[in-house]
């Protein structure tokens, strides 16, 4: 017997199937990564509540009050966050979340995909979409849409955080502590967040007088695995940096873990700091210093902006910055006391 509920949201269904709100979406759009007996207790839960009908219903009649989030890789904890402030929105709205990920074969190596996905919610059950950390460098602007650190300024509304300003202060902060030789781990430049972090980071050496050593820079992708051989490479250097600024928190973890594999100890030997302050970098061994972008405050931001758009009302299409922190831990000390 199907029980009775005024409205029923996927939030309902996740929590009847003692799931999350994602393995619901995952389930409901057919994607990889979910087992045989979760796709079948999360259909039981969608069959008994009457879920699936509930949105077909509202798509016939126009508005579905479902927004779509399309993300690179859900299991990133900025990714995670991400999602975790546009759900804040969405629930007070009246609105359901369905997250869609290039974690598939088909999507591999194809840069065009978050366009194609675009297209094809275009008119389905999606009310508006907000795309994060895109590939492209353009996505259809017929459709309410919305994205969080895209690639350059689009037709759309964007949003991320006062990146210059917050590797800017970073680095200020290492440069106050005596460190002169300061490494970079940057992200993938296709990015704007990317772009403006090594401009911050490049700011501060100019305004301190310090020359920029082209060696201590090295590109990232904002993944661990890259940071990894970053990292090595950085620690390897004949004149090894005395602090590291990671592009984000990810990369930062992988420093920590490339110093533990040489025998280097942070902070004594080298400083670290990253970029995010995800939930991770407070349990990190050390706990690590890190810019915090409230992760959380750009998702938010982004299903506000959306929601805006949705209702017809008028929102410039620019980007809209949040303000990053430094957050001082303990993977940071003075250069006098290194050794």
């Amino acid at each position: 017997m199907k029980k009775q509920l005024t409205t029923v949201r996927i939030q309902d269904v996740a929590r009847e199937a003692g799931v999350s709100v994602s393995t619901v979406s995952r389930v409901l759009n057919e994607r990889y990564g979910v087992s045989s007996d979760t796709v079948a207790r999360v259909q039981k839960v969608i069959d008994e509540l009457g879920y699936s009908s509930s949105l077909a219903a509202r798509s016939m009649r126009g508005a579905t009050n479902v927004i779509g989030v399309i993300i690179f890789n859900l299991g990133l904890a900025f990714n995670m966050e991400v999602v975790r402030g546009i759900d804040q929105v969405v629930q007070t709205q009246g609105y359901d979340l369905m997250v869609y990920t290039s974690n598939r074969a088909n999507h591999s190596g194809d840069p065009t995909w978050e366009r194609k996905v675009v297209n094809q919610l275009n008119g389905s059950i999606i009310d508006g979409v907000i795309v994060v950390t895109p590939t492209m460098l353009s996505l259809p602007t017929n459709f309410p849409l919305v994205t969080i650190e895209p690639c350059a300024e689009g037709d759309y509304p964007s949003v991320l955080a006062t990146n210059f300003a917050g590797a800017q202060e970073a680095v200020q902060y290492l440069i106050g502590l005596g460190h002169r030789r300061i490494g970079m781990i940057g992200g993938t430049p296709r990015l704007l967040s990317a772009r403006q972090r090594r401009q911050g980071y490049e700011a501060a050496h100019h305004a301190a007088g310090l020359p920029l050593a082209t060696e201590l820079y090295v590109e990232g992708d904002y993944s661990y695995h890259i940071a990894l051989d970053a990292a090595r490479q950085l620690f390897s250097l004949a004149e090894p940096p005395t602090a590291i600024l990671a592009g984000n928190d990810e990369s930062a973890f992988a420093v920590l873990e490339v110093a533990r594999e040489l025998g280097i100890s942070v902070p004594q030997q080298c400083s670290v700091i990253g970029f995010d302050n995800t939930r991770e970098s407070r349990n990190s061994s050390p706990p690590l210093t890190t810019v915090d972008q409230s992760i959380v405050g750009l998702g938010s931001r982004a299903a506000e902006l959306l929601i805006q758009i949705i209702a017809g009302q008028s929102v410039e299409n620019r980007l809209y910055e949040l303000p990053t922190q430094l957050i001082v831990r303990e993977s940071c000390q003075p250069i006098a006391t290194i050794g």
